[in-house]
């Protein structure tokens, strides 16, 4: 672990990949999300990790995955559908067609289509969409920007004046046991606690709008399309234990000096007896 991740990319990026990046999201794979949105005859299935799944969510990443292979044949693809396809490549895109499915399944518009790209295994570009209302985030070159215009992470508050952002408060429970109790009492320190989260949390934090975002546990391509939009925003992310690196399986994001607060206070507690099975 390093105490800085640069994930911009050496050189500039090369325009095309953030043209095209947007052109995935806005073009590929929002027609599809959105008119499954208001289809009120959806069909919503189990899988194996019994989590949800629509037809949108694997419509739009196989049309994701079909502009990918049409336009840079030699590009590697993860995404949270169909899996892995030459990882090992110099060029890796990253996909959750539909990050908060079960928001989108039931009517919420705080769902997101996430898109990353890996150079060398590295996360240098980052798209964060919300399909229902045109807004996106992207952030590439170490900047980020809404819509076009740069943004940044909100400046270091109280906690008293703090928002915060859980994708799910009973998994904190379930997934981070061991912090559950000063993550209990940070909350009630705070301003304002809300589940306006998974990757439309993220747009929240890197535009100023919320302080803290954390999520018990993420998966990669939760995380990597984030990664450099966070970096970009002037924030920092980690996991609960305060790692900062791409393989982690929970995130905490906030600006520095208040995500060094949240990690200080979530590991000074003791650990939680927890209730939840």
């Amino acid at each position: 672990m390093t105490d800085t991740i640069d994930f911009s990319h050496p050189t500039p990026l090369p325009q095309e990949f953030a043209k095209f990046a947007i052109y995935l999201a806005r073009e590929v794979a929002s027609p599809l999300i959105n008119r499954a949105y208001n289809d009120t005859t959806l069909q919503v299935e189990q899988k194996p990790d019994r989590t949800p799944v629509t037809r949108a969510d694997r419509d739009a990443e196989e049309a994701i995955r079909t502009a990918i292979s049409k336009t840079f044949p030699g590009h590697g693809v993860i995404g949270e559908e169909f899996g892995t396809q030459r990882r090992d490549a110099e060029w890796v895109w990253v996909i959750d067609p539909i990050d908060g499915t079960l928001a989108f399944i039931h009517g919420v518009p705080l769902f997101t289509t996430l898109i990353g790209l890996l150079h060398r295994g590295l996360p240098v570009m980052g798209v964060i969409y919300q399909p229902t209302q045109d807004r996106l985030c992207i952030a590439y070159d170490g900047a980020c920007f809404l819509n076009g215009m740069p943004v940044r992470c909100a400046p270091d508050v109280p906690w008293s004046d703090c928002t915060l952002l859980c994708t799910d408060f009973e998994n904190v429970s379930r997934h981070q046991q061991r912090y559950c109790a000063s993550f209990q009492e940070i909350c009630k320190r705070t301003a304002l606690n809300r589940t306006w989260a998974d990757g439309y949390g993220y747009l929240l934090l890197a535009t100023g709008r919320a302080h803290i975002m954390a999520d018990p546990v993420v998966n990669p391509w939760d995380v990597l399309p984030i990664l450099p939009i966070i970096q970009g925003s002037g924030a920092v992310l980690s996991d609960w234990d305060g790692k900062r690196d791409i393989n982690i399986s929970s995130a905490l994001a906030a600006p520095p000096a208040l995500h060094a607060r949240l990690i200080e206070e979530l590991h000074n507690k003791k650990p939680a007896v927890s209730s939840v099975p």
